[in-house]
Parts: structure tokens; sequence; C-alpha cells
């Protein structure tokens, strides 16, 4: 099959779980496949990631967006009703240069990663797949419900364009995916059970565990410019690390990402170490002994719990954040919904070998399991395989 896939951002380096998902779903698709990447580009280019990406893709063509159009296009999506975050990554001069590739190239499927590429893609003719992969709408509610002033206004207005978005691009797709059932669940179209639950993946043989001396009590992970994850990092160290102190005086946390914001660096401590992009997560994991992520906002499938729970490492998260996943509570993973249970848990699980190792053991085996991605790539291959049969049996009619 020639699939033509399209991304708003590209998919490396991986620090993005919107990257992490279309890089693994390229690379084992690339295997029997022709890919024909597209993605929209707003920032530097990794200098690798051009040669990285040509081992799994036969063509790659990165369309940069500048920040001129970034605002004029968000302004008319504004007055067009249509969600701000689609104009952002939405450019007329490169809309003319993917039809015109889409026409020359005439793929088997175009396949699109979330909403914010839909518009270059509804309205054409070719077998179309859509990966909501999250429903934005239900994150963007969640934040206006804790902001305040003009900031909440603005909010509820991306929310209520961002539902009705979701529902009206439906009927433009042959297919849709997501990554989990939950997410599913709240698309607001009488059809969304018809949506292809297509998990996400971890690279179990990269993410497996390692000795190695321990530095921090706690870790934490992900993309630190990223709203819930900022908000997750203040409940962590501003509500629950004070607490634990009082137990514990000794304790160290690590928040460990990529571009953390203000508020993040202002969480620096003597016990509490920021440390920015680092070149091997993996390092970081096997120096913590737990994984806590009190996430209260957001949507999806939180990548950071799978890779913590595949290198061996007990993690203690939000019924938000565990919900996707599926593991079994006090089992495979802890979960609390306040600050005296994060405490508890966390010092349970520092003080109980036995528990710790307990938990540690399943979860490892609860990854591999349910969250490898050749076969959670599968489910897409398939419905890749449904649009070219659709194609034969028209081209079959029309003889």
């Amino acid at each position: 099959m020639k699939i033509a896939v399209l991304l708003s951002r590209v998919p490396y380096p991986l620090e993005k779980g919107d990257k992490l998902r279309a890089f693994n779903q390229i690379k084992e698709l690339s295997q029997r496949h022709e890919i024909y990447l597209y993605a929209l580009n707003d920032k530097k280019i990794h200098p690798q990631a051009v040669s990285i990406l040509s081992s799994y893709c036969k063509q790659i063509h990165i369309m940069d967006i500048g920040k001129w159009s970034v605002m004029v296009n968000m302004l008319q999506f504004f007055l067009r009703k249509k969600p701000m975050q689609c104009g952002y990554f939405y450019n007329a001069r490169w809309n003319r240069y993917f039809q015109a590739q889409m026409d020359a190239l005439q793929p088997d499927v175009i396949y699109a990663q979330l909403i914010r590429t839909a518009e270059y893609v509804r309205y054409r003719s070719e077998k179309k797949v859509l990966d909501y992969q999250d429903v934005f709408s239900k994150g963007m509610y969640r934040m206006m419900k804790r902001a305040k002033g003009p900031k909440a206004w603005v909010y509820k207005s991306e929310y209520k364009r961002l539902q009705r978005y979701e529902a009206q691009i439906f009927n433009d797709f042959d297919y849709k995916t997501i990554i989990t059932q939950v997410d599913r669940d709240l698309i607001q179209h009488p059809m969304s059970n018809k949506i292809v639950v297509v998990p996400n993946g971890v690279d179990t043989q990269y993410f497996t565990p390692m000795k190695a001396e321990k530095k921090y009590d706690i870790i934490f992970t992900g993309n630190m410019s990223y709203l819930p994850n900022i908000y997750a990092c203040e409940y962590l160290v501003k509500e629950i690390l004070p607490q634990l102190q009082k137990r514990m005086p000794d304790i160290h946390v690590a928040l460990c990402g990529v571009t953390p914001s203000s508020r993040v660096l202002a969480l620096k401590s003597e016990c509490v170490e920021v440390t920015g992009w680092v070149d091997d997560i993996r390092e970081y994991y096997a120096k913590s002994k737990l994984f806590v992520a009190p996430m209260e906002l957001g949507t999806g499938l939180q990548n950071k719990l799978l890779e913590a729970m595949s290198m061996g490492l007990p993690c203690i998260t939000s019924p938000l954040a565990s919900e996707p996943i599926k593991a079994v509570s006090n089992q495979e993973i802890l979960v609390c919904n306040s600050v005296l249970g994060y405490v508890d848990a966390i010092y349970t699980l520092l003080h109980d070998q036995q528990q710790y190792q307990t938990i540690s053991e399943k979860a490892n085996v609860f990854v591999k399991q349910h969250y490898n991605w050749v076969e959670t790539t599968k489910i897409l291959e398939h419905l890749f395989e449904c649009c070219c049969q659709d194609n034969m049996e028209k081209k079959s009619k029309n003889k």
C-alpha cells in the first residue's frame, strides 16, 4: 500500500505523545508498506530527524509554518467558529501543496493524525483515516474549569469549538481511531462507538529494567511546558511533598522532561531537581525508586506511565490517568485521589519491600502483555486494508 501520513509535527525527537505514536506506527507500517510523510513544522528541526525518519519513509515532506501565518489563520478560524488550534496548524499555501501532492501520488489511503490536520484532508476523495488520538475538547474543558478571568472565556470558547468540530468532521473520514475507550465515549457524535480503539505501545526491549544506584525517591517525566504536566508538577511539589517530608525529611524528587516552563523551574530546590531535556530518560527511571504522576488535567493515555511500568518502576497516579490504562489497582499500579492518599502510598511503597517488588514485577508483565507497538499497529493496518478492499470493490462496480 501507498500510505500518505499527515502530521501536525515532525515525529522526532520523541518528547511528545503524538510524536511517539506516529513514529512507532510509521516504523511498524514501513516494514510492509510505502510511507509518504507530510509533517507540518513550527520550530527548528532536530538535526537527526530527517535521516532517522528516512529509514522508514519513502518520501518526507516538511511544511514549515511561520508566526505570521499562525496569527492570521488562528484569527480566520476564530471568525469561522472553528478551533483556533486547528487554525494554528493550517496554511493555505501548504494546503495547495498537499492537494497537488495527493493528486500526483494517488495514495491508497491518507492517514491524518489529530483533528489539527483534518482541514487538509477532509474533502479529498481518497479513503481517509483520522486518528483523533485524544478528545481535545475534554482537555480544554478541564483547563477551562481551572482558569479565571479572560483566560477562562478563551478556554470556554475553544472548548465549544472543539466539541462541535470533533463531531462535524466525523463523517468526512472513512475510519476513525482513538487511543482509549474512555476518550472514544467522550466524542459527541451518535456513531462514536464506531471509532476504533488503537492503543499506544511501549518498546519493551528498550524500556526494560536496569540496575543503577538510586538517587531519587520520586520521579515525574513529560513535556514540562504542557499545562497538565505543569499542574501535576506543582501538585506534587507544593501539596504532596511538604506532607511527605514530615515523615521522610530527606526525600528527593526529579522532574525530568523537555522545555520546563518558568512555573516548573520555580519548583527547583535542594530536594527537587528540574533536569530539562535528557539524552536517555531510562537512566533517570533507573536511578529512581517510584514514578508518581498526580494528573488532574489532560486526556488520552499517559505514555510516561507505560514506560515507567515497563522498566519495573512502581507507579502511583490519579484515577484520571489510570482509567485508560486498565491496570489493576493495588496490584499493577496504585491509584490515589487526595494528598494524604499519595503520601500514604509513597511512604508504604518505600518501606514495604515485598509490596514494592510485587507491583514492580506485575507492572512490567502487564505492559508487555497489553501495550506492544507491533500488535497495536496491526489494528491500524487492518483499517488500511479495509480501505484498499473498499477501493477494489468500488472499481469493480464501476467496470
